[in-house]
């Protein structure tokens, strides 16, 4: 038995190589993240006697290429939770934090846990790369946010107030939403009420049929009386103009890559196993299901659902101590807060739907009932949607051929 303890960091990784009794093989040694320094690495695992496992945290991004580096090289390789680590016994009253102490930690770990180590495969590159497609899915759309306030509420408020809310169609999958394409067109309420109610109606039919949109005589009658009696502060010159149209073109760029992200999430989801379950679970869409299926990974290295719920960071607390029980414990929320806020999105959804046949929103409606706050029952609802996820989903693995996914 050979265990590789990797402890990765940004340009490099701290390698130290131990045998059980307390047999080191190869001090704590600074690998940089060079493909000579890489290919040196794995010929000298590679040379070893009998059988061997590296290990290393699956922390931030930086793990992914030397764990795809080393799995592609034919060596057994296992990514696990830092928490698992940070919590592994180290036999010691010192604790310090330094990547030799760390690398030698982890190769102890797997020493210990060796016949518990799960494989690195190709179906993490998948995963990880679905994760990072959500990790940005997430960052575009904080900055189409921002740019949708800012054109509102900056610019919009100034030369067109209200503009904004003359439609509600929603985006189209490239992107564009039809108040937007309004705003850049007719900039300034001037643009509108300064023609005719005859002339802006059929300026407005002809935009109508040149951007796709549906036209209706009604809706242009409305939305010119609505102008007539608007004030505008900024006034009907080019530098208004520019401004706006600026901030539209900006607001459909993040759009479409928001719009596009959602696409491609969607495809690369739909090659992981578990795809058709999730689908079919209640309040998951073509959008929350890619997003819960990035942030939970591979449910099979979840030993049961209390784990599950454990990474989410919604299981309830406890604080028992003798003969005093706590009654009401918040929860722990050290997992993932990207997991908790699609999974709150999940049970808002559920929350306005309301499907009395899902057990979900059976629940949480029960809980709502007993007067228990909104975070209370949101929280519960989460946990006992994970828990529902963890079963299905181990249910499906153990029925495919081989009782696993990759």
């Amino acid at each position: 038995m050979n265990a590789v303890g990797i402890d990765v960091s940004k340009g490099k990784s701290t390698v130290t190589i131990r045998r059980p009794g307390d047999v080191v093989l190869m001090p704590p040694r600074d690998i940089p993240h060079t493909k000579s320094a890489i290919n040196e690495l794995i010929k000298q695992i590679q040379s070893l006697d009998g059988e061997t496992k590296a290990c290393m945290e699956h922390t931030g991004r930086y793990y992914e290429p030397l764990a795809a580096w080393l799995s592609d090289a034919g060596i057994f390789v296992s990514a696990v939770n830092p928490v698992l680590i940070r919590d592994f016994a180290d036999d010691s009253l010192r604790s310090p934090k330094t990547d030799k102490a760390d690398s030698k930690k982890i190769a102890r770990y797997t020493l210990d846990r060796w016949a518990k180590l799960k494989q690195y495969g190709s179906m993490d590159k998948t995963r990880n790369q679905l994760k990072t497609m959500n990790r940005q899915f997430g960052f575009y759309m904080d900055q189409k946010t921002a740019m949708k306030n800012n054109l509102i509420i900056a610019l919009l408020d100034q030369t067109y107030p209200g503009a904004n809310d003359f439609f509600d169609s929603p985006a189209r999958s490239d992107g564009s939403q039809k108040w937007v394409d309004f705003v850049y067109t007719y900039w300034h309420v001037d643009c509108v009420r300064g023609k005719s109610l005859s002339a802006f109606t059929e300026h407005y039919r002809k935009w109508c049929k040149h951007k796709g949109y549906n036209f209706s005589a009604e809706k242009a009658e409305k939305v010119y009386e609505a102008s007539c009696d608007l004030i505008a502060v900024f006034p009907k010159d080019d530098n208004t103009k520019m401004l706006i149209r600026q901030a539209v073109a900006m607001l459909n760029t993040a759009s479409e890559t928001v719009e596009n992200l959602r696409i491609k999430m969607d495809e690369t989801a739909s090659a992981l196993p578990e795809y058709p379950v999730v689908m079919a679970m209640n309040g998951v869409g073509s959008t929350l299901g890619p997003q819960l299926m990035a942030e939970i990974g591979d449910v099979t290295r979840f030993t049961h659902r209390e784990a599950l719920t454990a990474f989410a960071g919604v299981d309830p607390g406890k604080n028992d101590s003798g003969k005093h029980v706590q009654k009401s414990v918040r929860t722990s929320k050290k997992g993932s807060p990207h997991l908790r806020r699609t999974l709150f999105q999940i049970m808002d959804g559920l929350i306005k739907r309301s499907p009395i046949d899902d057990p979900v929103y059976v629940f949480m409606d029960k809980k709502r009932a007993q007067g228990k706050p909104y975070y209370v029952y949101m929280t519960a609802g989460a946990n006992k949607f994970l828990r529902i996820y963890y079963g299905r989903v181990r249910e499906y693995f153990a029925s495919l051929p081989e009782t696993g996914e990759n």
